[in-house]
């Protein structure tokens, strides 16, 4: 099977890629710059700001995996626009148009908000006029691709750790501006439970369409995540009131666990006993 895989030097696409060259397949990565290679994969050059780069990349493939994101902390609004939103309905178009079999969309957790009663399921409601850029980018980028003819599968991830990615500390200063409860939770997915995840949608079909949370086990609390890199003091001041909604943050994957998925990794502590941060 021939897949392009765009996003492939960022913290997810580096350590996806060589899992799935290991697995055997033909892979190609898009790239802006002709210099930034993976081993084992080929290299197209193609921008999704430039919608005629992109047939020449998805000719041929039968399936694209659609890493490439703009991130909540980046400050440029428009572009995180632009590459969320625009250059994915791009990507997919020209993918259609190619015959491509396959779309697989990484979305995020941050498209759901709070006061659910419960942990976020796949079809609770998501706004898309979250007036966070990353968030409503991401749903409007879902949203356009459900709508074409095309074969898509949207997996939307928790926050990514794992195999050396400085995603851990580099969250820290971002959770104090956030002004989040310590006692609230993130829910985790490591790199291993990622790529088991989009090999899942890869490979199983009668999932057009479909939209599935990946996480773990056992979300941590904010607390507990800036203790493990000994920045507990910057999360906690000793004055926070009651946590107002215990569900804020938290993912059910059931639906993921109905097509076989089981986390290899079902909590950041294994991650940590097994030495595999």
């Amino acid at each position: 099977m021939k897949i392009l895989v765009t996003g492939a030097t960022g913290k997810v696409g580096s350590r996806f890629v060589p899992r799935l060259i290991a697995k055997g397949y033909d892979v190609t990565i898009l790239v802006r710059d002709a210099a930034k290679t993976l081993p084992g994969a080929k290299v197209v050059v193609g921008d999704l700001y430039d919608a005629n780069t992109l047939p020449p990349a998805v000719a041929g493939m039968d399936a694209v995996i659609h890493l490439a994101a703009l991130f909540r902390t980046f400050t440029d609004n428009e572009g995180i626009v632009k590459t969320n939103h625009t250059g994915t309905v791009a990507l997919a178009q020209a993918a259609m148009a190619a015959g491509v079999k396959r779309f697989i969309f990484v979305s995020t957790s941050n498209v759901y908000g709070s006061g659910y009663g419960h942990p976020a399921r796949e079809d609770d409601s998501v706004n898309i006029n979250d007036p966070r850029p990353y968030s409503s980018s991401k749903i409007a980028a879902e949203q356009a691709l459900l709508k074409l003819d095309l074969d898509v599968r949207v997996l939307r991830l928790g926050f990514v750790y794992g195999d050396k990615d400085p995603h851990i500390e580099e969250i820290i200063p971002i959770l104090k501006n956030w002004g989040r409860h310590s006692g609230s939770r993130m829910h985790m997915v490591h790199h291993l439970d990622v790529a088991q995840g989009l090999f899942l949608l890869l490979q199983q079909d009668n999932l057009n369409g479909e939209i599935f949370n990946i996480v773990d086990d056992a979300p941590i609390t904010l607390y507990e995540l800036a203790d493990s890199v000994g920045k507990a003091a910057e999360i906690y001041d000793g004055n926070e009131g009651p946590l107002a909604d215990p569900f804020e943050g938290i993912m059910d994957i059931s639906k993921l666990r109905k097509i076989g998925f089981r986390p290899l990794v079902p909590s950041f502590y294994v991650a940590r006993d097994l030495d595999i941060l």
